[in-house]
């Protein structure tokens, strides 16, 4: 009888282990910590407590946000965390202060940092930034204002489903993160809103954006200093200042961006389509292997660019020359409508010319007529139909 007691026991321990793993996760409304959804009662507090709680669990956690709408401060959700699975289901609305100025001397209004297996699904975060934007535009003296949601130093991060409107300054930012899909993001903001950038990547490497809308006065995506294997694709933009690889080349020792896809992508009414910019000054920076595949351009100002004099306000680099190199990159059936002449303009670094471009049954049109293009410092190849004219 002896084998059959081990058999049964071996079992037992194997049923009751596997169990465990299999254990629900445990929820934390954030209504029982004191939040409010009257859109009224600052529930900072209660949505820190609901987090300390969900990171201080070894089960798989999950905090939910009922409906309705709940007003929170600059918030920091800090790891590491106990486990590597916390889900925030929202099925309401984050408000951020009326008071622009509450938040808008912080960097962020909700941070993320040094979190593993995080996953956020729905909801809406209202981040009210139209008066910052008024204050911005007005010349006066103004706060530089909050970027809405922002991972940092984060691994395996999901966010599905998510809308952020009226976003301060950035919207969504991923920095120094791995392994991070973002899919059915809705980014919603006025075309004259300043500094607004949809999602913005930077030090990150695995990431992926994937069935998106985005609306808002600057870049729909921009794509910082080291970057790599980034994925982006079914993606509308517009209007906003198109998918801009760069600003590059600010710093002289800067990490460069390579292994980019943007592919399957519409731009309408925007200033550009795909763009890549670097600072006109001294840099180790570079951009390479880059592939633009499947876009559509409706009226779009700039439909390809590649701009390597970018300066603002002319200050800090008039009469300097870029050094980040620009190689290896892959248009791939681009065609559309463009708002002016120039289509596909290429101003390129005289010290290190672009090389490795490009352009493969490209057909764009101003006015209903073939569109032009220019090239300065630029060297590549083209295939099948294009339109304007090579100039490389």
């Amino acid at each position: 009888m002896a084998p059959v007691l081990n058999l049964s026991l071996s079992f037992l321990l194997f049923f009751v282990f596997h169990s465990a793993l299999a254990a629900p996760a445990v929820t934390y409304n954030v209504a029982n910590f004191g939040a409010k959804p009257d859109g009224k009662t600052e529930s900072t507090k209660a949505f820190l407590n609901a987090w300390a709680n969900a990171c201080g669990s070894t089960r798989p956690a999950s905090i939910y946000v009922p409906r309705g709408r709940f007003l929170l401060r600059n918030a920091a959700f800090t790891g590491p965390c106990k486990n590597n699975a916390i889900s925030v289901q929202i099925d309401g609305t984050l408000v951020a202060p009326s008071d622009y100025r509450v938040i808008g001397k912080t960097a962020n209004w909700l941070l993320f940092q040094r979190v593993n297996g995080v996953s956020i699904r729905g909801g809406i975060l209202d981040g009210r930034g139209t008066g910052l934007w008024s204050c911005k535009m007005s010349g006066k003296n103004c706060p530089s204002g909050a970027t809405t949601l922002q991972f940092s130093n984060s691994n395996n991060i999901g966010i599905r489903g998510l809308t952020s409107l009226n976003s301060q300054m950035f919207h969504i930012v991923v920095n120094g993160c791995r392994d991070v899909k973002m899919q059915g993001i809705k980014v919603i903001a006025a075309g004259n809103s300043p500094n607004t950038d949809g999602i913005h990547v930077q030090l990150s490497t695995g990431v992926t954006i994937l069935k998106s809308k985005i609306r808002t006065g600057d870049d729909c995506v921009s794509i910082g200093p080291g970057t790599t294997n980034l994925w982006i694709e079914n993606v509308a933009c517009g209007p906003g200042h198109g998918i801009s690889i760069g600003s590059l080349g600010k710093d002289m020792q800067e990490q460069g961006v390579q292994n980019v896809t943007v592919k399957t992508v519409t731009f309408t009414n925007t200033q550009n389509g795909l763009r890549i910019k670097s600072w006109g000054r001294a840099s180790n920076g570079f951009a390479k292997n880059i592939l633009f595949q499947h876009a559509v351009m409706f009226n779009v100002q700039n439909p390809i660019v590649i701009d390597q004099n970018y300066c603002p306000s002319n200050k800090g680099c008039p009469g300097l020359v870029s050094g980040v190199k620009v190689s290896n990159v892959i248009y791939q059936d681009v065609h559309g409508s463009s708002a002016t002449q120039v289509a596909v303009k290429f101003d390129c670094s005289p010290k290190f010319p672009c090389s490795g471009i490009r352009l493969e049954n490209v057909k764009l049109t101003y006015k209903n007529q073939p569109a032009h293009a220019s090239c300065n410092h630029a060297g590549g190849t083209v295939a099948g139909l294009v339109q304007p004219d090579n100039c490389l």
